[in-house]
């Protein structure tokens, strides 16, 4: 059949179908476009491209098939430009060709439906160092993660959050620096291995969260710079603004959020992770670099076009996927993130909490008990937005605030030593609040096992302390069933309610009581003491009849080094109940089952 005869594929980048390969690009500014590849022998002469409406160029080709390696050769301005398909859904590395993509996986019986956001306990995890080859002499990849899902699963993880997987410079990233934003890191596995990831964790009952970077492209390696040749100022052509609204903190290469095409760009790519690899969600990096120039909330450097994008985008994935989730990093405890579109907000289900986190580290950090703030923590669990503590995210590690000058929690109460008594105590009243505490809970890879020091994408985790701190682990484990109500007494913990039932800024304890409805299965409580002695508690319970201790992080479950300090039954009648909390120890209480 010849290619006039042929109906042309909607679509863009290289489409395969049953008469060929499909590709199509945006070049505005070309004069004459070809696609070269392992199919012609990198022949610019054999098959060029017809210029269609608004800037596209088109072709078939019908001897083009799936796994063949192309680029684009433009003419434009006297100039030649090779460039790899701002669309390539695999590249064989951030410099070198890309692959015609091969769309069908065998997604079995997957029926995955992600938890309701009130029953999500998000683990983050940075595909390159959760785990490694064998030899540890490469980065870990898709496969390497998969094997230890397990880990996970019997931790009580539900959602795993993963750090950017498209395609960057190098082969070590965090993957803040797309490259090739619809192209899965070729170091990692690419896109097929991704899918087989994906697949795996739902076997398992945990959702995926994708980060994605939007508030910039690359800096490095990065062909859609001057894509068509076309540009002002020397700055970044049709992709990117040519003006001041260029300027991020990563170079002049903010995405030009006002032009169509640029912006179905965007929206193309959210909806590619959402259909093509099933992922549950988005968590959007940096927010506030989309809506603002300079991230600094200056009304002056607004960027309404970035804010209706996202509106966009997030309306469309709420209109779609009604179970899935898109999450916000902005840190500005700013309310209209999370409002829907209809209301004027960005849309976002939910977003990081820098009411939560920051408050939450200082008091735990601080070297001496009298400087910890009993207010602070009581303000930091009561944060809610727009009404709704699950708008947003609550933790005390993440990528971020392990690292640009921060560390680990371990290692920022006892730098000398991060696995002293006190060090593990602390940071681990930190997991306490965090899966105690109304919102999204979140946990850094690695944190369950008191990983020290501080992130860096070529150091992988050092899963001998998983053995190490046994213990430990057991304790994130015991805390996270809790939180998921798994023997039916602590729903509480996954509602919305919260009450302080004694603040002693002097003893440094707060005891605070969690509810879902309420009830004999419902009501939680929990009781926290920031200092290094032990204290006596009286406090009335919300509710009468006996209450077991659920917990104790200072049993010797969790360490032989801890003294098994804290109270047994207690029994509310009239009046006050009295009970002991260790030092730097948490106790929760709830019902019999």
């Amino acid at each position: 059949m010849s290619t006039d005869q042929v109906v042309r594929i909607e679509g863009m980048g290289a489409i395969p179908g049953d008469h060929g390969v499909a590709f199509r690009v945006w070049a505005p500014h070309a004069e004459a476009v070809s696609v070269i590849g392992t199919f012609n022998d990198w022949n610019e002469e054999s098959n060029k491209l017809d210029a269609e409406d608004g800037g596209k160029w088109y072709t078939l080709v019908e001897n083009a098939s799936i796994g063949d390696q192309y680029l684009f050769v433009i003419h434009a301005g006297g100039k030649k430009l090779k460039r790899i398909d701002p669309y390539a859904r695999e590249v064989t590395n951030s410099v070198g060709n890309a692959v015609v993509p091969d769309p069908s996986f065998d997604w079995l019986e997957d029926n995955f439906e992600m938890p309701p956001i009130n029953e999500l306990v998000v683990y983050e995890m940075h595909i390159g160092t959760y785990t490694t080859s064998e030899d540890g002499e490469q980065p870990g990849t898709f496969e390497t993660a998969i094997e230890d899902l397990a880990h996970l699963q019997r931790l009580g993880v539900n959602c795993i959050e993963v750090m950017p997987i498209a395609e960057f410079a190098g082969d070590y990233s965090w993957g803040y620096n797309p490259a090739h934003i619809f192209a899965v890191e070729s170091s990692y596995g690419g896109p097929k291995a991704f899918k087989q990831f994906v697949l795996e964790a739902h076997k398992r009952g945990i959702a995926v969260v994708l980060d994605v970077v939007y508030n910039h492209f690359g800096p490095s390696d990065l062909d859609l710079w001057q894509f068509d040749g076309w540009h002002q100022h020397e700055m970044g052509g049709i992709y990117f603004y040519n003006d001041w609204k260029a300027e991020t903190p990563w170079g002049l290469t903010r995405p030009d959020y006002g032009r169509g095409e640029v912006r179905q760009y965007i929206f193309d790519n959210a909806m590619m992770w959402m259909n093509d690899f099933r992922v549950d969600g988005l968590r959007y990096d940096m927010t506030l670099y989309i809506r603002n120039v300079r991230g600094n909330g200056d009304p002056g450097g607004d960027i309404p076009e970035g804010w209706s994008l996202t509106q966009w985008i997030n309306g469309e994935i709420r209109k779609q996927f009604p179970d899935k989730i898109t999450i916000a990093e902005d840190l500005q405890k700013n309310d209209w993130m999370t409002k829907s579109p209809e209301d004027g907000g960005a849309g976002f289900h939910a977003q990081w909490d820098a009411a939560f986190v920051h408050p939450i580290r200082d008091v735990l950090t601080q070297p001496n008990d009298e400087d910890r703030s009993m207010e602070a923590v009581v303000q930091a669990l009561s944060k809610n937005y727009n009404g709704d503590p699950f708008q947003r995210v609550a933790y005390t590690e993440s990528h971020d605030e392990v690292a640009n000058g921060k560390a680990r929690m371990t290692s920022e109460i006892n730098p000398d030593a991060p696995h002293s008594w006190c060090a593990r105590k602390r940071s681990v009243l930190g997991a306490v609040l965090t899966l105690t505490a109304p919102g999204v809970p979140m946990l850094f890879q690695g944190q369950e096992f008191l990983e020290d020091e501080w992130f860096r994408d070529t150091v992988p985790l050092d899963w001998d302390k998983a053995d190490e701190f046994r213990g430990t682990v057991r304790l994130y484990r015991d805390l996270i069933h809790l939180r998921l109500n798994a023997r039916g007494n602590t729903k509480g913990l996954t509602g919305s309610g919260i009450n302080f039932l004694h603040v002693d800024d002097h003893a440094k304890v707060v005891v605070y009581h969690r509810w879902y409805e309420g009830g004999t299965d419902d009501n939680v409580v929990v009781a926290v003491n920031f200092s290094s002695q032990a204290h006596t508690v009286k406090v009335h319970m919300p509710s009468a009849g006996e209450w077991k201790p659920l917990f104790n992080s200072d049993s010797h479950l969790y360490s032989k080094s801890y003294d098994d300090v804290g109270p047994g039954h207690v029994l509310q009648t009239e009046g006050e109940v009295e009970f002991t909390i260790a030092p730097y120890s948490a106790v929760i209480f709830g019902h019999e089952a």
